[in-house]
């Protein structure tokens, strides 16, 4: 049985670049390649957890057309369970081309497709009671999740004694946690970004941020900063950690390799202040090329890269 089960965002995804430039309106840009890859939170944490030796069942929803074929492929070619994902007729599979342009924040034109399919009456019970850690990704940009039955969900995680990973995307125009905060007791690691944390919250510092969620009955709390690194509360502690700096080529996956480390962090039982160097690493390694999982570190690599680079994981602001 896997040790980790991935639900949530699957993804097409197209990359085009890195360009030095777009080209001017009617005229055309020759290029090497297009490369084409399994993309979306569930499917980039899924594969990254496989890159680095853990076991993990995928569930979410694709089309039936070519691009399903092609995730479902992907996804055996990294020996990553598929028994949890459904083909729906009435929407394509999601996909997105994303365009790297030299100096400049990714575009993305996105087909949202399946993924408005996906609800929670699809994840079997006994294979949640299976796992040993459950990850939801993309909450926000799953409009056919129900509240409330994923409150549920969770609560049979947690008498199950299966520990929850939980991140979101947060559609333009979201404010407050009105939605979110039912859940936050519920849920054992919460993995916002600090775009994401200021719309829940209303607040810029990060640790202000972290106290509201605390506040409202988050348990660990990770907010992921970008090149600023990390900032994570738990038990009324706080701690503050630095990031790598990688050349960097295209940083669309960093996110979800931040939090597939932190994923396996649970797995071994590390603190706080070693997760967050471990995913850390993990993270930055999936910025060094095209791509959101391409070039992210194993578990070997991932250690030996944190032995020969030290960061500084500080308690406190």
């Amino acid at each position: 049985m896997p040790d980790v089960g991935c639900a949530g965002l699957l993804v097409e995804d197209t990359f085009c670049g890195p360009l030095a430039a777009l080209p001017p309106a009617g005229s055309l840009l020759a290029l090497d390649d297009l490369p084409v890859r399994a993309g979306g939170c569930a499917a980039n944490v899924a594969i990254d957890l496989a890159k680095q030796g853990v076991t993990v069942d995928l569930a979410g929803c694709v089309g039936r057309d070519g691009a399903a074929d092609a995730l479902v492929k992907s996804f055996a070619r990294h020996d990553i369970g598929t028994s949890g994902i459904v083909r729906v007729e009435q929407y394509p599979t999601s996909r997105t081309i994303v365009l790297l342009i030299e100096g400049q924040d990714r575009r993305y034109l996105h087909v949202f497709g399946a993924n408005r399919a996906f609800a929670v009456e699809q994840i079997a019970p006994q294979w949640l009671a299976s796992l040993k850690v459950f990850y939801l990704g993309g909450l926000f940009a799953l409009p056919g999740i129900d509240f409330g039955k994923l409150a549920a969900l969770l609560t049979c995680c947690r008498e199950a004694k299966v520990k929850t990973v939980v991140d979101v995307v947060v559609p333009q125009g979201q404010v407050g946690m009105a939605q979110l905060k039912p859940l936050l007791p519920l849920i054992d690691v919460f993995l916002p970004n600090d775009d994401e944390a200021r719309a829940f919250t209303g607040l810029v510092d990060p640790f202000d941020q972290l106290r509201a969620f605390t506040d409202a009955g988050a348990n660990t709390v990770i907010v992921t900063r970008g090149g600023q690194g990390s900032v994570a509360g738990r038990d009324g502690k706080m701690w503050t950690c630095g990031a790598y700096s990688m050349d960097v080529v295209d940083p669309s996956g960093s996110g979800d390799a931040f939090t597939s480390g932190v994923i396996r962090s649970l797995l071994q039982g590390w603190d706080l202040p070693k997760t967050l160097r471990y995913a850390s690493a993990v993270g930055a390694s999936a910025t060094r090329a095209a791509g959101t999982t391409d070039s992210v570190f194993s578990a070997a690599e991932a250690e030996a890269f944190l032995i020969a680079h030290p960061l500084t994981v500080t308690e406190g602001r």
